[in-house]
């Protein structure tokens, strides 16, 4: 599922980003995680996971923006062609 996620900043040109959100059941709690930054948020359902996960995005961004190295996580953010696929591995 892409998401679309504004990048906040004060002062600074707003951008939008459309992620990837991979959501799934853990006992009982719904899980999401976005692969393009390995950030991870929950939920009591699948809409309250997702929100939270833009949630945690959004800080994340803003972390990265004080840091100093949001261009380096916007460059993969903006990138025009992801992929995702499903595989099956034996464990």
């Amino acid at each position: 599922m892409q998401t679309p996620i504004e990048e906040r900043a004060e002062g600074h040109r707003m951008r939008k980003f459309s992620l990837t959100a991979t959501i799934w059941d853990e006992e009982g709690v719904y899980v999401s995680k976005c692969p393009e930054l390995g950030v991870a948020s929950c939920g009591d359902t699948p809409e309250e996971a997702l929100s939270n996960l833009k949630e945690a995005v959004e800080l994340y961004l803003d972390n990265a923006r004080e840091l100093g190295i949001i261009e380096d996580v916007t460059t993969t953010l903006a990138a025009s062609h992801k992929f995702t696929s499903a595989s099956e591995v034996a464990a």
